[in-house]
């Protein structure tokens, strides 16, 4: 059987107080609406149709081609955005699932159980429903005295019993494609928002004589819908605690999950250890038996075995097996640093390659440069790659000791083994084996002082 998607992905936002497109927030480092994309493209889904509104080009944008879409000019409620997808999928045979694109946390799992659900029971609708201790706000499922489902509720409109059940509709749903469109051209307004509501389908259908089924998630959380700024912090909470279960039931030690940040994206090796006010973002993969943190910040950089990271900063580099870094490193973009390196305290890279059991222990910028093997760079040893207009490249080959408070001026190169004398500012190319010293002979002016006093 065919089965189709719409996500609904319209609305404004308002409660958001945002510039942003709502769906655009972000929850764990990405999108909201990129989590829901990723979850249905898990499925074995044909088509899917993001019903898109205010900053739609934003959204269609980020999202490129993972989604068809159809736009809804005027946001009249859920039933009038699904209708939008009429063109697409309108005259398709199958399954549709309708999601909210403001719903991060369902997972897979629980909209392929709906699925599975809804076509092994032959229903022409189903619901996904969850038990909450205080469901206001959200629509209620009444069901009749054989416990079937009967109709949708919504919170305004519901009568004070109906308002005491506590069977809530998350606003995710399955329905036979055809019957879905079919009940949609008699879905009225005449209720306390002017709105055409989707889940007055389930009603028509009722009528109709139609099976409708429900699929209950015992996990009422993965149902949260995002509308404001609270739930958006909610959000991010229990997706950060099981995107940090996952890791720990894998063999990764979190010493305090509450404070600690990881991707979704992410992977860490078994024994590593992560320290608290550690944030790992993007598609960062961090080796086996590594230590990072505490309060080290990680972007898009791979990370090999037995590495330490501490109070550190890198973004978008590679970083070798057996290397040590920090602590108050800085390792900025299209760094490489190979195995056996010590990057120490105050250590700035930017964009350069680090030779295996090279070292620069503390209070230096290393930019544009390409360093070999068992190079050691003194303290304050500076790359000096920029003219205010031109970056140049500094090399400095295998083995060479460049001494403290130098100054390597780029383009230049220093040779194999070679020595800079401490208080050097290099200018010229240094030959293999060499040593170079280049600054002003020390004069001692005796009886300065009192000459002067006098």
């Amino acid at each position: 059987m065919n089965r189709f998607a719409i996500i609904l992905a319209a609305g404004q936002g308002t409660r958001m107080k945002s510039k942003l497109y709502k769906v655009l927030h972000q929850v764990c480092g990405k999108p909201m609406i990129e989590h829901v994309v990723e979850h249905v493209s898990a499925l074995d889904i044909k088509k899917i149709v993001t019903i898109v509104g205010h900053g739609a080009e934003k959204v269609q944008e980020f999202l490129g081609d993972r989604t068809e879409y159809a736009h809804q000019e005027e946001q009249l409620g859920t039933a009038h955005a699904v209708v939008q997808a009429e063109g697409i999928i309108g005259n398709e045979q199958g399954t549709t699932l309708v999601v909210c694109g403001d719903t991060p946390l369902i997972t897979p799992e629980t909209m392929k159980a709906l699925l599975e659900n809804h076509e092994k029971t032959n229903a022409k609708a189903s619901i996904l429903t969850a038990f909450t201790d205080d469901p206001t706000g959200y629509g209620r499922i009444i069901r009749n005295n054989e416990g079937s489902v009967e109709k949708i509720v919504e919170h305004k409109d519901a009568s004070p019993e109906e308002l005491k059940v506590q069977e809530i509709n998350t606003g995710t749903y399955c329905f036979d494609n055809q019957a879905l469109f079919m009940a949609l051209k008699e879905v009225g307004n005449d209720n306390a928002q002017g709105e055409f509501y989707l889940p007055d389908v389930i009603g028509i259908l009722k009528q109709k004589g139609e099976k409708v089924s429900a699929y209950q998630t015992e996990d009422f959380e993965e149902t949260l819908g995002v509308n404001d700024r609270i739930a958006l912090s909610q959000a991010e909470s229990i997706m950060k605690a099981r995107i940090n279960r996952l890791h720990m039931k894998n063999g990764v030690t979190i010493i305090d999950p509450a404070n600690t940040y990881i991707s979704k994206e992410a992977v860490i090796g078994a024994d590593t250890v992560i320290y608290p006010g550690t944030m790992i973002k993007g598609k960062t993969i961090i080796g086996s038996d590594c230590v990072i943190g505490p309060n080290t910040e990680i972007e898009n950089c791979k990370i090999g075995d037995f590495t330490e990271v501490r109070h550190s900063t890198m973004f978008s580099s590679e970083i070798g097996s057996h290397v040590k870094i920090g602590p108050f490193a800085h390792i900025r973009p299209q760094s490489v640093i190979h195995d056996e390196v010590k990057i120490g305290n105050f250590v700035e890279v930017k964009k350069s390659i680090f030779g295996t059991g090279s070292k620069a222990s503390h209070l230096s910028y290393i930019g544009d440069a390409e360093v070999g093997k068992d190079v050691n760079l003194g303290c304050g040893s500076i790359t000096v790659n920029y003219d205010g207009k031109n970056k140049y490249l500094t090399k400095i080959e295998d083995g060479v000791f460049v001494g403290c408070n130098s100054n390597l001026i780029a383009p230049v190169t220093i040779g194999k083994n070679s020595y800079i004398a401490a208080g050097s500012t290099i200018t010229d190319d240094v030959p293999e084996s060499s040593l170079s010293i280049a600054r002003a002979r020390q004069t001692n002016k005796l009886g300065y002082i009192e000459k002067k006093k006098k």
